[in-house]
């Protein structure tokens, strides 16, 4: 009796040692379980699915290689969908930092109608992208679109192969900014204001001081605001869906519209996970490239 009595006391001692150390770890069960359940374990039977043939059950019935993979970069709807993506990257990422970037300087100081305007440029935050697309195919139409009407043109936005991914880009460009609006006035606004008025006592224009001390400052926001660019826009399918269905002549087929509708629509769940690996090791490479950039102008105080 006393040993085990003795044997319980030890066991809560050990316990109440140990307690300490284990409290960190209990806190990150949860989140950790979420991650296996929805990211992890997701990516792993992803790429499970690529090398392999698999039917409209999800099952997988043999392991078939590169074939997949070979057959996908043969065919010319995929090249398509590739070009589209980067077009829209490279396009929509420096357009949506330099846009987000204006409005966060000519917010930057605080007046008396900031409030207004400043929730002016946030409003699109509160509308959804389902709802965003829904709103510029009507504004964006061209026989009956306010656009067009009010500006004198005769654009097919969505209608004509030259522009209907530059109207995907509009799209995506309302959405992104408020967001990084807001990260780029919040940077602008903590850069000490004795740094750029000391620069404006020694002689420094706007320009320079812009140029020389508030842009290094906050060069942390500008690559933070850049990788989550990329990403958003290697994974743009919504206004796809919504707008153009991926026409005109499949002029604004995309990666991930493309995955949508081989997974979802074909039931080709080989080819649809092909296409996510080779988006993911794209959107990977890009973000890494942004990464090495860092080093050489990334300033962290």
């Amino acid at each position: 009796m006393r040993q085990s009595v003795a044997s319980e006391k030890a066991a809560g001692a050990v316990f109440l040692s140990l307690g300490p150390k284990l409290k960190p770890y209990l806190f990150l069960l949860p989140i950790i379980f979420f991650a296996l359940s929805f990211v992890y374990f997701p990516f792993i039977r992803t790429f499970m699915y690529s090398f392999s043939q698999v039917n409209f059950r999800g099952e997988i019935l043999a392991f078939t290689g590169l074939k997949n993979f070979r057959r996908l970069f043969t065919d010319p709807v995929f090249v398509t969908a590739l070009k589209n993506t980067f077009r829209l990257t490279l396009t929509f990422t420096p357009l949506n930092l330099f846009c987000s970037l204006a409005l966060a300087l000519l917010a930057e100081k605080k007046r008396k109608a900031g409030m207004f305007y400043e929730t002016m440029f946030i409003m699109p935050m509160a509308v959804s992208m389902p709802a965003a697309s829904q709103i510029f195919k009507m504004l964006l139409e061209p026989t009956m679109g306010i656009l067009n009407y009010k500006l004198g043109l005769n654009i097919g936005w969505f209608t004509d192969a030259q522009t209907a991914l530059y109207g995907i880009v509009i799209v995506c460009l309302w959405i992104g900014m408020p967001f990084d609006f807001l990260l780029f006035l919040s940077a602008l606004r903590n850069v000490p204001a004795q740094l750029v008025e000391s620069a404006a006592l020694e002689g420094a224009g706007y320009i320079r001081r812009l140029f020389r001390i508030q842009l290094p400052l906050i060069t942390p926001t500008i690559l933070y605001v850049v990788c989550t660019n990329v990403v958003l826009a290697m994974m743009t399918s919504t206004p796809v869906m919504i707008i153009t269905g991926g026409q005109p002549g499949r002029s604004t087929v995309t990666l991930i519209y493309m995955m949508y509708t081989s997974g979802y629509q074909s039931s080709n769940y080989s080819l649809a996970s092909c296409i996510s690996i080779v988006t993911f090791a794209c959107t990977f490479g890009m973000v890494l490239l942004a990464m090495v950039f860092e080093r050489r102008g990334i300033h962290y105080d």
